[in-house]
């Protein structure tokens, strides 16, 4: 593609200046965008058709964001942008999710439980596994290529002039975050299902002045290096989200951080709701693979139980969360072929102890297939998992993200845990080819690591984006 030949040019350049990036990949794009134009004929008009094809310049750009942004913008800016764009935040009811593991199961529930309902759903997530459209569902399903298009036309338009009154160029994350809420305004949806990226009281998403409701799932260890080094410090930014008055759903499962989740309620006076086990569905226990879900469909259950939506029961509840599907989370790929986005020790904990329940009834060769992002704590992961899991076989690879732990490094931390059986792979094609190659009949192979990983491996397997199933037909 064109646009990959001009950067590919000028990337060597990218040193030299910040400025200049953003109208450089703006010539390139028109210069793209003119070169891809097609002509196609129009059937039912009986006429021609010029149709500009930009979605694939337009992920390229979002993607190269981070080549030239060095600083975010704050809270009170971003909202300026939003008052730009036409205030899209306000038709709609927004559901606010923030938490260290199960946000995006937890938004699924959500969102196949409005569906069922008959309410227009859009949900914001992060990140996404293989196609940046994963991040901007209508009713469970990626945004339409032109939806897309056009309304990254529109918040780019919108950061031009703003960039112009001294803003900042949004980051990737704000620019995503602008296009979801223009998108869901376009739409008309009845609710959002608002998914933070990282912590919550400086989150980008944290704009949002008036949720219906804030949700709360389970507190562990993550991105220490920005939200803190214990379960109360990472709880405090988590909890950042609850506003005045405004009912959050919490998951109850470590005391100290429900303790510091419940005195920010208090002080916002914000009604706050518990969820622990007792909370949880048999059904939902027997439906999903891993137990840590049936946790998840709770703190969801609980959100309509306290917002009485008209139209949504138990029985509405019940058959939402039976047409959930959530590719990466436990997800069975292939006959003994499992794939778990975990990639942080609360993550693996879960994991763990869903492999535990899996193989409870019959004995089976565990096998995994791992990779992790080099500012995780993949150390502690990979302790953990060879301490607690009988593993046959490690097989680990180098992620195509910059971020990635290198394979070799994976493999000597296997094997100091005491997993001898370990073989390292530069790509997730030859690893997952080895993976598969060495099991015996019977045998189960994990994927586990890095959701970059389930991305990865599911491309290979299925190519193309996600199939995210919320509130899907039976």
């Amino acid at each position: 593609m064109l646009v990959r030949q001009i950067w590919g040019f000028l990337h060597p350049l990218s040193s030299l200046s910040s400025t200049w990036l953003p109208i450089i990949w703006r010539i390139s794009m028109l210069v793209s965008i003119k070169a891809d134009a097609i002509k196609s004929r129009c059937h039912k008009q009986k006429k021609f058709t010029y149709i500009i094809v930009m979605d694939e310049q337009a992920k390229e750009y979002l993607l190269k964001i981070p080549f030239w942004t060095k600083k975010k913008n704050s809270l009170e800016q971003v909202r300026d942008f939003l008052v730009e764009l036409g205030d899209p935040e306000k038709g709609f009811s927004i559901i606010h999710v923030a938490g260290t593991n199960g946000k995006g199961s937890v938004c699924a529930d959500l969102t196949a439980i409005l569906k069922e309902a008959g309410y227009k759903v859009g949900t914001f997530i992060s990140p996404h596994l293989s196609d940046i459209r994963e991040r901007f569902l209508i009713n469970g399903e990626l945004a339409d290529r032109m939806l897309f298009e056009d309304c990254f036309r529109q918040v780019l338009a919108a950061a031009e002039r703003m960039k112009e009154r001294g803003y900042f160029h949004p980051t990737f994350f704000e620019f995503v975050f602008l296009i979801a809420m223009v998108m869901f305004a376009r739409e008309k949806v009845d609710y959002v299902i608002l998914e933070t990226g990282l912590g919550g009281r400086l989150d980008t998403t944290n704009v949002i002045r008036r949720p219906k409701a804030c949700v709360i799932t389970s507190i562990s260890l993550d991105h220490t290096q920005y939200l803190g080094e214990t379960i109360p410090e990472i709880a405090a930014e988590k909890a950042g989200i609850i506003k005045p008055g405004v009912p959050v759903i919490y998951d109850d499962g470590d005391p100290a951080a429900s303790k510091v989740i419940c005195r920010q309620a208090r002080i916002a006076g914000a009604p706050a709701w518990p969820v622990g086990q007792e909370d949880e569905a048999e059904e939902d226990q027997k439906l999903f693979a891993a137990p840590y879900q049936a946790r998840n469909a709770a703190l969801a259950r609980k959100v309509f139980k306290v917002l009485e939506i008209p139209g949504i029961d138990e029985n509405v509840c019940r058959a939402g969360i039976r047409k959930v599907s959530w590719p990466g989370r436990m997800e069975k790929a292939a006959p003994d072929v499992w794939l778990d986005g975990a990639h942080n020790p609360g993550g693996i904990r879960a994991f763990i102890q869903a492999v535990k329940e899996q193989t409870k009834k019959e004995f089976r060769q565990i096998h995994l297939l791992f990779a992790a992002v080099e500012d995780k704590d993949y150390r502690e992961m990979i302790q953990m998992l060879c301490n607690q899991l009988p593993i046959t076989r490690v097989t680990v690879v180098h992620l195509k993200d910059e971020r990635g732990a290198a394979q070799e490094l994976l493999a000597d931390q296997f094997r100091q845990a005491g997993c001898m059986q370990v073989k390292a792979y530069k790509t997730a094609a030859k690893a997952l080819e080895a993976a598969l190659s060495h099991r015996k009949e019977g045998d189960r192979l994990y994927v586990v690591g890095s959701l970059y990983l389930i991305g990865e491996i599911r491309e290979l397997m299925w190519g193309g984006p996600a199939e995210i199933g919320m509130g899907k037909e039976e």
